[in-house]
């Protein structure tokens, strides 16, 4: 099913109530091209590179977009400064190519510069001279080629495009003045220099709902809260899949010529699904180490810098990152074989985080410091681990493990992709719908030829007209009687889908005021997350479709009654759907910090799953 062309591409890429409701009857009710199960950054990914070459398309999550690895990230869009030393030239090509599209043509609202200094340290005084030498030498050569690789790749976009596509200033090499002056809060004894340099910064669920909606504008049918229970095959063919609706509990059959799975940590799970009608399981070809990244999250005050900071430790790297009124700090890379839809921050994670991040700050930071924590999985093919016990590289050295992607057909009919990193979501895309399409012998079931990658030059939702609709920023606070601030704050977050907020604005006053608890945020933001955007809990919108889970000290509590009765005017709940709500999301931010209080996994991942999950609660 294409897009009906009297509708326009905005409207079109609307997720409300309604729209799910008619994508969960299409499920039903046709037989698509191509079935992706997940909704994270690969899957929102392969759904629109799908649609995008003309396929029919639909796209399942057992939860939320992005309510996995793709929520819990970074927040960075990067090359792997760290792979050069690891001889990934080739990743990290990639990697910059991405980057600079991203930046400049395909989401320049949600993809922006951001600063960072790595700092150089050695001993003070003549006998420390040749280390700083040393040090300098080194570490300016490894972002040297870091620019050199980003320069590469706009000079190819600028032959193919005509268009801009590095998006990054060059590196600059600055004395220990210099240096602390960009930085204050570094410790004079810790730093002998530094060098800055700039890579990419992205509000990573937004992001991937965004992706999503650019698929639903182009077709395709999104339907999130419907777990995949079932595998449907004919012999050794896969036909399609069975789906439980976890709002309803109704349970059906989608149809699909072929089925991607994009399910990142829970690869090895579609073993167990090949083998739920009764028929012998089948290996998959690919095994996915889960390796538990911890976050912290601390106030803007507590740390003075103009810039991020990249440290090394003993194991991998430490990033401090500016994030609006906020640094994040991470990250651990331990292996993790616990719950995987809550992986839990523990306090010896967070504790490790502080002490590696003192090492160079003139005030040390303490846990009351920390407005939040957050922990995801990294989905990594665990065949390319090295062996190595560490603190916090336990087992498998998962820090030195290959961030290269691998697309893998165990039965006919069905692709897995896993692996690679959220910078390089495009090309993983690309890579498994070209193996479909090769499936489907390269026609459409309308018979078209399908075309290759069309998602190059595809700027997504929000980016059509964004840099303008920046320049004249004050002019559309004017119209519509908001301040600048406003206007800025929904454009790099909605791009020039912002003119849908200023309009909920204009159409009820009451949504322009700030949300209770959270005044970084517009009512607006709440009403249009279940308007538009798919969300259907409140915890979607506490933790994805706004960050307040994580930006406030409450972590959302304060804001829950508020926000659960905004988005329960748009979603017709009544009162007792409204009251379990709030109760859900208390109980999950109460076993959060809990866990967070636990000396180890096994613990933390306890304490978490004291608080049940709000999805299926309707259909029990």
């Amino acid at each position: 099913m294409r897009r009906d062309p009297q509708a326009s591409r905005f409207g079109a890429g609307q997720l409300s109530s309604e729209r799910r409701a008619a994508d969960l009857a299409r499920l039903k009710a046709e037989h698509f091209d191509v079935l992706v199960i997940g909704g994270g950054v690969t899957g929102a990914g392969a759904a629109l590179d799908a649609a995008s070459r003309g396929l029919s398309v639909a796209l399942i999550e057992a939860r939320d977009l992005a309510s996995g690895t793709s929520s819990r990230s970074s927040k960075l869009i990067h090359g792997g400064l760290r792979y050069l030393e690891q001889f990934e030239f080739g990743l990290v090509h990639e990697a910059l190519r991405e980057r600079g599209l991203l930046t400049t043509r395909l989401a320049p609202h949600l993809v922006r510069p951001v600063p960072f200094l790595v700092p150089l340290t050695a001993p003070a005084g003549p006998a420390g001279l040749p280390q700083r030498i040393w040090h300098r030498a080194y570490y300016g050569a490894g972002v040297a080629l870091y620019d050199a690789f980003a320069s590469v790749s706009g000079l190819a976009s600028r032959l193919l495009q005509g268009q801009p596509a590095r998006g990054m200033p060059m590196h600059r090499h600055l004395s220990r003045t210099a240096a602390r002056r960009l930085f204050p809060s570094l410790r004079e004894d810790a730093v002998t220099g530094a060098i800055e340099y700039y890579d990419g910064q992205v509000d990573d669920a937004r992001f991937v709902v965004t992706l999503a909606r650019t698929a639903a504008s182009l077709g395709a049918a999104v339907a999130t809260s419907a777990r995949a229970v079932g595998i449907l095959r004919n012999a050794r063919e896969v036909t399609g899949v069975r789906v439980r609706d976890l709002e309803s509990g109704d349970e059906f059959d989608v149809r699909a010529r072929t089925v991607v799975a994009a399910t990142g940590v829970w690869s090895d799970d579609i073993s167990e699904l090949l083998s739920s009608d009764g028929q012998p399981a089948e290996h998959t070809g690919l095994r996915v180490r889960a390796s538990k990244g911890v976050h912290l999250v601390v106030p803007r005050s507590a740390i003075s810098g103009e810039s991020g900071l990249i440290l090394r430790t003993a194991s991998s790297v430490l990033f401090v990152i500016p994030w609006g009124g906020h640094w994040i700090i991470g990250t651990t890379d331990t292996d993790w074989k616990l719950d995987r839809a809550h992986p839990a921050a523990s306090a010896n994670d967070i504790s490790y985080l502080l002490e590696q991040v003192n090492r160079v700050l003139d005030r040390p930071l303490t846990p009351d410091d920390i407005e939040g924590v957050y922990a995801g999985l990294r989905p990594l093919l665990s065949a390319e681990a090295r062996h190595r016990v560490g603190p916090h590289t336990r087992d498998e050295q998962t820090s030195s493990l290959s961030r290269e992607h691998a697309v893998v057909e165990p039965m006919l009919g069905l692709m897995l992709v896993a692996g690679g990193k959220y910078t390089t979501y495009r090309v993983m895309a690309a890579d498994v719908v070209d193996h479909a399409a090769r499936r489907l012998g390269g026609l459409r079931r309308d018979g078209g030829r399908v075309s290759g990658s069309r998602t190059f030059d595809l700027p997504l939702l929000g980016a059509d007209g964004y840099q303008q609709m920046w320049t004249n920023r004050a002019d559309v606070a004017r119209r519509h009687g908001v301040s600048v601030g406003v206007v800025e704050h929904l454009l790099e977050r909605y791009g020039t889908l912002s003119n849908q907020l200023l309009t909920l604005m204009s159409e009820d006053p009451t949504l322009a005021r700030s949300l209770v608890g959270a005044p970084e945020y517009l009512a607006a933001e709440i009403a249009y997350a279940a308007l538009a955007e798919g969300a259907l809990h409140l915890e979607d919108v506490l933790t994805r479709r706004t960050r307040i889970s994580i930006d406030t000290v409450h972590r959302g509590v304060e804001s829950a009654e508020d926000a659960a009765l905004i988005m329960g005017r748009v979603l017709g709940w009544d009162e007792a759907t409204r009251r379990r709500e709030v109760d859900h999301y208390l109980a999950r931010v109460a076993a959060e910090r809990e866990s967070q209080r636990m000396p180890d996994d096994a613990t933390a991942d306890a304490a978490r799953l004291g608080a049940p999950d709000p999805r299926g609660y309707a259909a029990t």
